[in-house]
């Protein structure tokens, strides 16, 4: 503060014109928010009926990227974003168990660095409130890994009230304050808002400060357990009764409004086990649409609490100073709970603390539009994310753009941002290599979309995207080849009409996943 009233102080001494100073900092502060299981249509600005104004204002003062993908589920997605690498280069090719190989050890390799460590390298002050669940190891944990201050639950899902295990196969729920374990008991709030209550306290913390700040909030809303506020599930109530495939439509409608998808592509067929809304009973009717009122009910709740964040950012009068960007770890679930015996059962009120639910593929099916499959799958639908990113001055409200991203890309973005170079090495340990790139160019619109390659593996799901073709298969199933240039939506395997273009991908997909360690999934379940 006394550097920055002595350099006002002196530019009106020698006759400078008034400069203006928010703070003293020069790098930008960086807010990354992270949803759990959200479908690609699951919010307003990409389509969705559900309430998500503060979410759709960055949207409309911001950029949305709508070619921009994950790595399909919860724990490799988090070990690419924190990273920068390809989950199986960061040890996380699948959970947090390990499998015995290093690209499946389960938790964060020694040769990466999150973008927390990298920016305290430039004075940062780091903040993480959310959903962790990049291993169990001390070494992976938050606070090891670059994190001031730390809110964080270890594991993949956790109820929304209590700390209370959701499997019964020996799987606990683990919080974590600062390094520290702590218990969430019934009587605790929502969790969705605790973790927008710690990051807005940190924000607080760290106001008064001359270093900028990285703030990763990554909420495990809408991840099952189904559970919601009952003033948020009543604004839903009742507006699911039209079904499924009623829903995909009308949200399929609204993104070609929007310009989210082209106007040309084909919705994608239904969910192949989905039951005949029609002739369903008025009663299941009713029990479907309340699983997805509740669901609707969680994202609502996210939105709030992400406007609470944006709230005490302008309050701190750090909002002309922060890049914000939003974006889901995976598509939306087809996780069928009420079949899996390694749930808990609980068969309470639904929507609160005494029912353990999903809302099943049907829905989760919607929540993809236009896309098929789902979370864990590497179709469309379990791996694009909606992508939203905001910053007053630097990128252009109401623009969108289909270059081709990737939750790799985040950690190189940040550093471009921060001014900040990739080391070789980090506290004597190498670094591995970064495969993405920064994004800055594509979101301030100066960059020229290129014709880049990624590729994906999980589970034995396994594509590569080559320019505007995509290569793909799931688990014990032969290649399909989609020009995604004309069919996004996946609709007509062009595999049979090509066998040379699907032997060129499937070449350079083999090549990769030698180099990064993927093995093969019947080895090493």
């Amino acid at each position: 503060m006394r550097r920055l009233l002595s350099l006002l102080v002196n530019c009106l001494l020698i006759g400078f014109p008034a400069v203006y100073a928010q703070t003293a900092k020069q790098e930008p502060n960086i807010i990354i928010i992270l949803a759990d299981d959200l479908g690609f249509s699951d919010l307003g600005a990409f389509g969705s009926e559900i309430k998500t104004p503060n979410l759709d204002r960055l949207a409309k003062d911001g950029i949305k990227l709508t070619s921009f993908y994950n790595s399909g589920r919860c724990c490799p997605s988090r070990a690419a974003l924190l990273t920068g690498l390809y989950p199986h280069q960061a040890g996380i090719g699948d959970m947090v168990q390990d499998k015995g190989s290093p690209a499946y050890q389960g938790y964060l390799s020694e040769n990466s660095a999150t973008i927390a460590q990298l920016l305290k390298t430039k004075g940062y002050n780091t903040i993480v409130s959310g959903k962790w669940h990049v291993g169990l190891v001390p070494s992976a944990l938050a606070h090891n890994r670059g994190f001031d201050k730390s809110f964080t639950m270890l594991n993949n899902g956790s109820s929304y009230f209590n700390s209370e295990p959701i499997y019964n196969d020996g799987r606990t729920v683990t919080f974590l304050l600062n390094g520290q374990k702590i218990e969430r008991q019934d009587t605790s709030q929502y969790l969705t808002q605790t973790i927008t209550d710690f990051a807005v306290k940190s924000l607080d913390e760290v106001k008064n400060s001359e270093k900028p700040f990285f703030l990763y909030v990554t909420y495990t809303a809408p991840h099952w357990p189904i559970q919601a506020l009952p003033e948020d599930i009543a604004k839903y109530k009742g507006k699911y009764l039209k079904g499924w495939d009623e829903l995909r439509k009308q949200r399929f409608a609204r993104q070609k409004e929007l310009g989210i998808i082209d106007k040309d592509w084909q919705l994608s067929p239904p969910y192949s086990g989905a039951k005949d809304w029609e002739k369903l009973t008025a009663a299941a009717r009713e029990n479907w649409d309340l699983r997805m009122a509740i669901y609707a009910a969680m994202i609502d709740r996210m939105d709030q609490g992400i406007g609470e964040i944006l709230t005490k950012l302008k309050d701190i009068k750090q909002d002309k100073n922060t890049l914000v960007i939003f974006v889901s770890d995976n598509g939306g679930s087809g996780d069928t709970v009420k079949d899996w015996d390694y749930v808990t059962q609980k068969n309470g009120t639904p929507g609160t603390v005494a029912s353990i639910d999903s809302y099943y593929p049907e829905w989760g099916n919607a929540s993809n539009t236009p896309f098929s499959l789902f979370k864990k799958n590497t179709h469309e639908g379990g791996i694009a994310s909606p992508f939203i990113a905001w910053f007053p001055g630097q990128i252009k409200g109401g623009s969108s753009s289909n270059e081709v991203g990737h939750l790799i890309d985040l950690l190189p973005t940040c550093l471009d941002w921060a001014g900040v170079q990739y080391p070789q090495e980090l506290a004597g340990k190498k670094l591995t290599a970064l495969p993405g790139k920064s994004l800055k160019s594509t979101l301030t619109g100066s960059h020229k979309p290129d014709n880049r390659t990624l590729f994906w593996e999980h589970e034995g799901s396994r594509a590569v995207r080559s320019g505007h073709w995509k290569l793909v298969a799931e688990i014990h199933q032969p290649w399909e080849l989609y020009d995604l240039h004309s069919d996004r939506t996946e609709t007509k395997n062009l595999a049979a009409k090509f066998p040379d273009k699907v032997k060129e991908l499937e070449k350079q997909y083999l090549k990769w996943a030698k180099k990064v360690g993927v093995v093969d999934w019947d080895l090493i379940k």
